[in-house]
């Protein structure tokens, strides 16, 4: 009690600042190392004390870090700024980083949403598959949902044979082949025509720069493209579209060259 009656009127120790701005008195012990805000006195018994200006500051730090400054921003930046102007500058630059935060959180949540989706298509607990999946979801792939239909073999042998950049441009050339396939047979252009070899050649050597010489891989790109349950509807209707001409124009392609790589032994 002494101790107490010896605090001179106006001012207040550590633990009733503690207590009146509900912050820990850790959080008051660290913004006093890092110069940030010092008490102003200290009592005969060695006591820290705070003065109601110091209350006043600790208040205006505490509102600052709420819109998300950084301590060192509140210290170095902010509280030095003397005209309206820089401080509208300043939450005007806070703001920017903010939306960015949002949108990195909204990015994250479709992330979350997605993957979750998948997880329980799979069926299984297979954290590689997980990986590739957020992989593909960063890179903004909108076919990221076919790898649950891969199975290990076939994607390591992706995880091999591709990066980000590759993966995306042989998706791309995949897609364009694909629906060059459906315009091809829309305007009924024969497989046999010079126009449909040269699309069964350019549609070849997508599938050899897939592979890239494992002939093992293509039986199991045949099963995957005969793949009915956990595809997505349109992208199926797409495929079987395309598929007619392919497998027409491949079986040209392959009776002119005198081998056919998906029947040999």
């Amino acid at each position: 009690m002494e101790k107490y009656r010896a605090i001179p009127s106006g001012y207040m120790t550590v633990g009733e600042v503690a207590k009146k701005m509900d912050v820990t008195v850790r959080t008051l012990q660290h913004y006093d190392r890092e110069g940030l805000l010092a008490p102003s006195a200290v009592s005969e018994g060695g006591r820290r004390l705070y003065s109601d200006k110091d209350i006043v500051k600790l208040h205006q730090i505490l509102s600052l870090k709420h819109l998300g400054f950084s301590l060192d921003d509140i210290k170095n930046r902010l509280i030095s700024l003397d005209t309206p102007e820089k401080v509208a500058d300043a939450l005007a630059g806070q703001a920017d980083n903010i939306r960015e935060k949002i949108a990195a959180l909204s990015e994250s949540l479709r992330q979350l949403e997605a993957l979750r989706e998948e997880v329980l298509q799979i069926q299984s607990v297979d954290f590689k598959k997980y990986a590739d999946i957020i992989v593909n979801l960063e890179m903004k792939n909108d076919f990221y949902w076919l790898i649950k239909q891969f199975d290990e073999q076939t994607l390591d042998h992706i995880r091999n044979r591709f990066d980000k950049d590759s993966a995306m441009a042989f998706m791309d050339k995949f897609m364009k082949l694909q629906e060059e396939a459906i315009q091809l047979s829309k305007r009924n252009v024969p497989a046999d025509s010079e126009e449909g070899q040269r699309f069964a050649k350019d549609y070849w050597d997508m599938i050899t720069e897939f592979t890239g010489g494992d002939m093992a891989i293509l039986p199991k790109l045949v099963e995957f493209g005969e793949k009915e349950s956990g595809m997505d509807p349109a992208w199926k209707e797409k495929q079987d579209l395309a598929s007619v001409y392919v497998e027409q124009a491949l079986g040209v392609y392959f009776g002119r060259i005198g081998v056919d790589p998906f029947t040999a032994s």
